[in-house]
């Protein structure tokens, strides 16, 4: 039980790669507390967690771009575990596509609001205690869009952009206190952000969601999408204490799709 008694929080719970995690730490002995937008999610996750996994869980709607709101959970966090969240999953996220001269002011605040200022409000409510106890992990789910670019997502691409540079520079503060910082930049993975990707280009280009399935596996190597327990597997690692050698790292999942 490598993560036997520890306190994880985790954003965007609700479904794909939050669910997914939430299950794959609960499985390692952690405590859960599932967060997102949509309170319906959360209860049922973390009730399955805690039904399959025997742990403690919580639960809480949360709006990840709103500062206090963020706050206010984080607080719920400490009186329902008896303190701090050891570790975060930083995974609330929105990606929406449009062309870069039809970016509207609310729909580039909007990318930025959530991909990014949401990262930051909950790492700055995380890190004090983590730094005063010695010992924790944050993990920001992150994107290869985070690396690259590809037409029509220039907000969501600034996003996990900034989410990089983010993670790369308070990984640096806090190397020599038991935490660490680190980001995972999946692919497409099999998840309703992805579904959801697809029945836009359908709309939009009178493509089938199957040919735009089968185009987006094919930008993948290993042609096909990811899992979301295999984004799980690497946060996992990062979560353990076998993973505290690596630091400010932005590591794909990916299948090749990236090299660097």
């Amino acid at each position: 039980m490598r993560l036997a008694n520890k306190i994880a929080l985790i954003t965007g719970g609700g479904r794909g790669i939050g669910r997914a995690n939430a299950f794959a730490f609960a499985r390692e002995g952690a405590h859960v507390a599932v967060v997102a937008r949509t309170e319906s999610e959360v209860v049922r996750v973390a009730a399955e967690v805690k039904n399959e996994c025997g742990v403690e869980t919580m639960h809480a709607a949360c709006d990840v771009a709103n500062a206090a709101d963020v706050a206010r959970v984080f607080a719920q966090v400490t009186a329902t575990f008896g303190r701090a969240c050891d570790i975060l999953v930083n995974n609330a996220g929105i990606a929406e596509s449009v062309p870069f001269v039809k970016t509207d002011d609310e729909f580039w605040q909007r990318h930025l609001a959530v991909n990014l200022n949401g990262t930051f409000y909950c790492m700055r409510a995380a890190l004090p205690a983590m730094l005063e106890r010695g010992w924790g992990r944050i993990i920001n789910i992150a994107s290869i869009a985070g690396k690259t670019g590809a037409p029509y997502i220039a907000a969501y691409a600034a996003s996990k952009h900034g989410v990089l540079g983010l993670t790369r520079s308070v990984a640096l503060e806090v190397a020599t206190k038991g935490v660490t910082v680190n980001a995972i930049c999946p692919g497409y993975v099999d998840t309703d952000m992805t579904t959801r990707a697809l029945e836009r280009i359908e709309a939009k280009t009178g493509r089938s969601a199957t040919d735009a399935l089968e185009a987006i596996k094919r930008m993948n190597p290993q042609q096909r999408l990811v899992m979301p327990e295999e984004v799980a597997a690497v946060a996992l690692l990062l979560a353990s204490d076998e993973g505290r050698g690596i630091n400010g790292q932005a590591i794909n999942v990916d299948g090749g799709t990236v090299l660097f």
